[in-house]
């Protein structure tokens, strides 16, 4: 059934580019907050700012940080997030503090043994600016960090300034809500896993929602993105992190990342991240890999073990944006195809932190189609948006 249900998502994929419909649908002449120096340069002139940033903070062709220095803003110090400040580190890999190579300024890591910045790494700033590029996933750890600087910057009456970029995964609300007893830094809030909004939003909802610590609330400024509304497609100039290299690995990562929780690989390792999936313990597929050490995957699931699944890169683009919505199908035919389902999901809970929620595992298991799994949190969708509807800036996808 699985191969079936592959070849048919295929098919559908060929008589798409048979029929000659142009489903690309990028948007033109938008411009991300970082461009709109007229809007902020007034704000930070005089000012002692602390940047959050990493490879994606561009402001055309030059980096947001050398930008400002250009202009004679006086930047203190930088905070990296997850991959690091120049995004080149692993998944997961703990970030060391150090000295930006090219400024000389001092980065300061929120992703190591700190990930909230302290007192004394704010003193000597008047403002925080954060500039990255997100990916519109609850799991996508830049949302997390982002919380903490804002705790941080409201315990210490900092303003917190967000330079907003389009989220290429802001037309659909989708997948379960996660429960606060499965909160972590893979999620840390009560949102879906595709939550439809902006990092500008987002600061927005995590703000008015009083989900920081004792319920502080930051000083807050978003610089909003021009010309941009929530059905657009927006095509990343720069990739968002090292496993994310392309568009059609931004909109599959959604569903693929689930796999990340389990024992089947998403192709870290390979050229082709998050567009392939498979396991030596899958019973069917037609493409095999063996994931090997490579820069931002060093020591990937199964190294130079072959897998066999499904390249799915040729219609992540196309078919992705067209279903607009979670697709478990995959997860749910690789569970029925493994030859070891004792120990198809890892042990240490993995995914329930990235489902955010204990019943998609046991529905999985139970054998519940996809379908029937995605039914659960319909309703629970429909409030989510009504709360989102508060704190979006752009014209909505509906």
């Amino acid at each position: 059934m699985a191969a079936k249900k592959i070849l048919s998502l295929l098919l559908f994929w060929f008589t798409f580019h048979a029929s000659g419909q142009d489903t690309s649908r990028y948007a033109n002449g938008i411009s991300v907050g970082a461009e709109l120096s007229d809007q902020y340069l007034q704000l930070f002139t005089g000012k002692r700012i602390a940047v959050v940033g990493n490879q994606t903070s561009m402001v055309g062709g030059e980096h947001l940080v050398d930008f400002l220095l250009g202009l004679g803003i006086d930047i203190k110090k930088v905070f990296a997030p997850e991959h690091g400040f120049r995004g080149k580190a692993d998944a997961g890999e703990r970030i060391n503090d150090g000295l930006d190579a090219k400024t000389g300024l001092p980065i300061k890591s929120l992703h190591g043994r700190r990930k909230k910045p302290s007192k004394e790494d704010l003193f000597d700033v008047d403002m925080v600016v954060f500039d990255i590029q997100d990916v519109g996933v609850r799991f996508y750890t830049y949302i997390s960090t982002m919380h903490y600087v804002m705790e941080a910057c409201a315990e210490q009456n900092k303003l917190f300034v967000v330079l907003d970029r389009p989220n290429p995964n802001g037309f659909y609300v989708d997948g379960p809500i996660l429960k606060m007893d499965n909160k972590s830094f893979v999620g840390m809030h009560p949102v879906p896993i595709v939550h439809g909004m902006t990092i500008g939003e987002y600061a927005k909802m995590i703000n008015g929602e009083g989900w920081l610590k004792n319920n502080v609330q930051c000083d807050l400024n978003v610089v909003k993105c021009a010309n941009y509304k929530h059905s657009d497609y927006y095509q990343l100039p720069v990739k968002p992190s090292p496993n994310l290299p392309n568009m059609s690995s931004i909109y599959l990562y959604p569903s693929l990342c689930l796999f990340e929780g389990t024992q089947v690989s998403v192709g870290r390792g390979t050229d082709l991240q998050f567009q392939i999936i498979g396991s030596p313990f899958n019973k069917k597929g037609d493409y095999k890999f063996s994931p090997e050490s490579k820069p931002g995957a060093t020591k990937p699931k199964h190294m130079g073990v072959e897998c066999l699944g499904y390249n799915l890169s040729e219609f992540g683009d196309d078919y992705m944006r067209n279903i607009s919505g979670l697709y478990l199908n995959w997860l749910v035919a690789f569970y029925k195809n493994s030859t070891d389902q004792e120990h198809f999901f890892r042990k240490d809970g993995f995914f329930r932190l990235l489902t955010g929620d204990v019943s998609v595992r046991k529905m999985i298991e139970d054998g519940h189609t996809a379908e029937e799994i995605g039914k659960t949190w319909h309703e629970e969708l429909v409030e989510f948006k009504k709360i989102r509807s508060k704190y979006l800036l752009y014209p909505d996808f509906e």
